[in-house]
Order: C-alpha cells, then sequence, then structure tokens
C-alpha cells in the first residue's frame, strides 16, 4: 500500500465502498462537505460493528479558507440521575441497553452540515448509501472479523429475548456474518430515505423520533420526547498549539482532543533530531500519560468544563513543568480509566481546497444493543461513560454531555490548510494523533508511511502493548525504563487512521490510509 496522490479530489476512509460513494458525490459536482456526509451515511451500512444512524459526530471543516466546528454529541436524558441508575442496582454506568443511551447526534450532524456548506441537495447526497442499504454489499475481511467478535461477546452479555431485533438486524441467520457474505438492510434504507427527505427533522420530531421514544418507554429507557426535540448540534471555535511551526487544531471538550494537544505542547520541549527510538516512545509514552492525568480530571460537558483549566492545559508554563517530569523511568499514574471503543472516521478533499476531518461512533462496537424495531436505528451507549461519583468531573446529571473519545484533527501551516487526520480507537486516538503527527512533522513520513509505522497504545499505569512490528530490543530497553509491555500481534487494536494532506505550492493532495482494516483512498 503506498501514498496515493491526486489534483481534484480525494477521500479516505476505512471501507471502499464508503470512500468510492464519496469521490462520485465529488464528480456529481458536490464539495468536500457533500462527499464526507454521503460517506459517513454509506460507513453506517457497510462498517456497522463500529458506528450507525444512532451515534454522534464531530467534524472539523476548512470552508473557503476558514476553520469550522461541529460538535453533534447528545447528551443524557434529562430524566436520568444517578440516583435512579444506583436503585437499579449498578455501582457503575452499564454497557448495555436503555439505561448508557444518550441522544444521537448523528442524523442531525449531516443535516446542519449540509445546509450550511453542502452544494448538492441531502436527497442527493444519501442516495448512495441507500441504495447499498437496500441491494446488499459484500462484507469486508476486517469488518467480518469484529462482526464475529462482537456476536461472541453479545451472546454472552446479551439476553436474546431481549436484545431481539439486534438479533435479527446484525444476525440473521444465527451468527455473525462471514467475508464476502452478502448483507442487506431494507430498513435501515428506508430510515436513511426519511432522513435525506426531512433534513433529519423527521428523527428529532417526527415519524422516526416517535418509535424512538415508544420504544424507549416499553424498556424502561430514560429517553423522552422533548429530549430528541430540543437537540441541536453545536458550532465550536477549534483550539490549537503550534508544533514545531505547524498548527495542530482539536476540537474543545467534552472531546478529548485537548489531552493530543497537551502532549504535542509537552513534547516539544524535546529535541528528537538525533534520539534513538526508544526514547522517543519513552517520551511520547510519559507525555501522554501526564496529558491524560490532568485531562481526565477536567473534560466533560462545553457547559461545565472549566475553560481555564483547559487553557491551563495547554498553555507553556504546564508544557514546561510537565516535560521535567519525565525521566528516564516510567511514571506509574493514578488510574484513568482508559477503555476501547468503536468509531469511524473519514476524511475529504476537494478541487476548491476544500476539506473536511470527520469521526462518527455508536461506541464500544454496535453501542448498546438497542436497536429501534424497524429501522436500523443501532443507538449509542455514548453514556457508559459517565461515572456515578457526583465528585467526578465527568459525573452522570440529566441533560449532561459525557466525556468523549472521538476527535477529528486538522493541520494548518502560516494560515493555510495543510489537512485532515484521524485516527478510530477509543482512548487510542489521542496517542494516536501523536504519533502520526509526530512521524509526519518530526520523522518527515508521506501520509501512507506514518499510518504504517508501527504504534503503541498505553493502557493504564505502566502498562503498554505494542504491536509486534517493534524490534525485541526496542522491547527489552523499554522494560528497563520500567514500562509492562505486552507485546500484540492483533492490529485492530491499535487504531484505524486516514491522512490527507494538500501541498501548499503546488495544491496536490497526497492521502493514506489504515493498513489495519479494509481502508482505502479514493481520488481523482
Amino acid at each position: 500500500m503506498e501514498t496515493i496522490c491526486s489534483k481534484k479530489g480525494m477521500v479516505a476512509t476505512s471501507q471502499p465502498i464508503a470512500a468510492e460513494i464519496g469521490l462520485e458525490i465529488l464528480k456529481k459536482g458536490g464539495n468536500a462537505v457533500d462527499a464526507a456526509i454521503a460517506t459517513a451515511a454509506c460507513l453506517t451500512v457497510v462498517e456497522p460493528t463500529a458506528n450507525g444512524i444512532g451515534g454522534d459526530a464531530f467534524a472539523i471543516v476548512w470552508m473557503n479558507g476558514e476553520l469550522h466546528g461541529l460538535n453533534a454529541s447528545g447528551s443524557a436524558p434529562k430524566s436520568i440521575s444517578i440516583e435512579k441508575v444506583k436503585e437499579q442496582g449498578h455501582e457503575t454506568m452499564p454497557t448495555f441497553g436503555w439505561t448508557p443511551v444518550t441522544i444521537p447526534g448523528q442524523p442531525a450532524a449531516w443535516s446542519t452540515l449540509s445546509k450550511r456548506f453542502g452544494k448538492l441537495p441531502l436527497t442527493e447526497v444519501l442516495k448512495p448509501a441507500i441504495k447499498i442499504a437496500e441491494q446488499g454489499y459484500a462484507v469486508t475481511p476486517t469488518i467480518a472479523k469484529s462482526w464475529q467478535r462482537t456476536y461472541d461477546l453479545y451472546s454472552k452479555k446479551m439476553d436474546k429475548t431481549e436484545f431481539s431485533e439486534w438479533y435479527r438486524l446484525f444476525a440473521p441467520n444465527g451468527r455473525a456474518p462471514k467475508a464476502g457474505e452478502i448483507m442487506k438492510f431494507p430498513d435501515h434504507a428506508k430510515t436513511l430515505a426519511e432522513i435525506a427527505e426531512t433534513n433529519a427533522e423527521s428523527f428529532y420530531r417526527g415519524e422516526l423520533a416517535t418509535k424512538i421514544i415508544t420504544e424507549a418507554g416499553k424498556k424502561g429507557g430514560y429517553l423522552q420526547a422533548s429530549d430528541l426535540a430540543e437537540y441541536t448540534p453545536e458550532w465550536v471555535v477549534p483550539l490549537s498549539v503550534n508544533y514545531r511551526g505547524y498548527d495542530v487544531w482539536e476540537l474543545p471538550p467534552n472531546g478529548q482532543g485537548v489531552i493530543a494537544l497537551s502532549a504535542l505542547n509537552i513534547l516539544k520541549q524535546f529535541d528528537f533530531s538525533t534520539a534513538d527510538p526508544t526514547t522517543i516512545i519513552h517520551r511520547q509514552i510519559e507525555a501522554l500519560k501526564l496529558a491524560f492525568m490532568a485531562g481526565k480530571k477536567v473534560i466533560s460537558d462545553p457547559q461545565t468544563t472549566n475553560l481555564n483549566q483547559v487553557e491551563q492545559l495547554l498553555s507553556a508554563d504546564f508544557a514546561i513543568a510537565q516535560a521535567k517530569k519525565i525521566t528516564n523511568q516510567a511514571i506509574n499514574p493514578k488510574k484513568c480509566d482508559i477503555a476501547k471503543g468503536g468509531t469511524v472516521y473519514l476524511a475529504t478533499a476537494d478541487s476548491d481546497g476544500n476539506m473536511v476531518s470527520y469521526i462518527q461512533s455508536n461506541y464500544m462496537g454496535f453501542g448498546s444493543g438497542v436497536v429501534i424495531p424497524n429501522t436500523g436505528i443501532a443507538m449509542q451507549n455514548r453514556g457508559a461513560d459517565f461515572s456515578l461519583d457526583s465528585t467526578h468531573a465527568n459525573s452522570l446529571v440529566g441533560g449532561k454531555k459525557t466525556y468523549h473519545t472521538i476527535i477529528p484533527g486538522f493541520l494548518t501551516k502560516n494560515g493555510q490548510a495543510i489537512g485532515s487526520f484521524g485516527m478510530m480507537g477509543g482512548y487510542l486516538q489521542p496517542q494516536g494523533h501523536v504519533q502520526l503527527l509526530m512521524n509526519t512533522i518530526d520523522f518527515n513520513m508521506d501520509p501512507q508511511t506514518a499510518l504504517n509505522a508501527p504504534r503503541f497504545h498505553w493502557i493504564e499505569k505502566k502498562t503498554v502493548e505494542l504491536e509486534d512490528e517493534f524490534p525485541s530490543k526496542l522491547v527489552s530497553e523499554l522494560t528497563k525504563k520500567g514500562h509492562e509491555i505486552r507485546a500484540l500481534n492483533d492490529q485492530s487494536f491499535f487504531g484505524r487512521g486516514q491522512i490527507i494532506w494538500r501541498n501548499l505550492e503546488t495544491g496536490e493532495l497526497t492521502g493514506g490510509t489504515e493498513k489495519r482494516t479494509d481502508g482505502h483512498v479514493a481520488a481523482y
């Protein structure tokens, strides 16, 4: 797999069908935003193991020379509370069922992006995804593997009567589909058509909303009609730090992008030009630990997050002070509740210089296991990240947004767009952003090489997972520094990223896609 180059337009994501659909929209006269929406909608069909219609989304949009941020994450239902969840017998937020379900922001993201920046009507943009859902598609190898793993887990954790719609939709033959098997989702197609025809109004204030709330009422869910009716995504101002002459952009909380920015700020206190691989990785791990330790105490709902504390995380004084804490030995930090999740990322670019960095997720694979009957809407379980400790920054409160793992990234230089980057993988994402950017900026790697490079994943305390491509000598040297290393040959635990860069001098686009999934860069 090599870096792809083009002049006119490009779409990079984790599924070939979705990338090609995005490119099709560009060729029809759509712009980067139209292509992003079309690709995202298709991904809900062809990669249901990581996202669905009932999830959340975030986007960074470079349009007509300006950067815009969209936070389309949903809050907890207003009627939920710590006390009510504990009365159900839970000491921590559950993973499955209606309790961790939060308001889905994704359909509203598509509508909002389309209304503000799209060139084509939403009915035209969603048409290819609707067709794929109706006519079917062949399941790709990586998705088949993930589907099987999730089915095995759900078979142990989810009652087949209570979650009958999930089993009907995603295991119609009493099992997970195999690679190459054709899957069709006619209910999903009808729902996408309804969203397109009503600009997502049906999902929040119409027929689809009624179906969602009716099911919630039957199954003891906290979601109410007013929760959906009052929901709107938020336009936000992206945050940035300058890293060796480049401005790195992330969205503000409730996303965890500030952790990547904080870690880069710490790391730029060091000179890596002559550093050996062990020193580089050791410092990256330690900087990320410090950034996570600070960020997890602050990041939550934008309305409750202390902005002064966020500014402090990104300050030069904080970075210098944290860098001084990095020694030759691994830090043993307090537990940061790092978990694994499921997400899809995509990047698009058009011939006018517009670019989109977009990410959406149902969280933890298929999400909550709740599927609204006869709609194909799989509901997310983002509320599982809330704490039932009322003193915690991310404590559960009705109407509050939780700490969010999914983060799109963007890179500029001297006020001009370099491009989009991002990675799926729950709490790995800030770690992946740091590794991708340092591969690009510090080590001069092209997009595909930057993505192909072996990765680490800090888990908790001193535990670090490494891809088995790392040499044994490096593993030994990191162990001597106090890291507890787990070498894994399963690449699915190390994220799945995409990159599109634009050459500021020639306008040429270069893109890379993840070797750890069935990724694809479509270009013309």
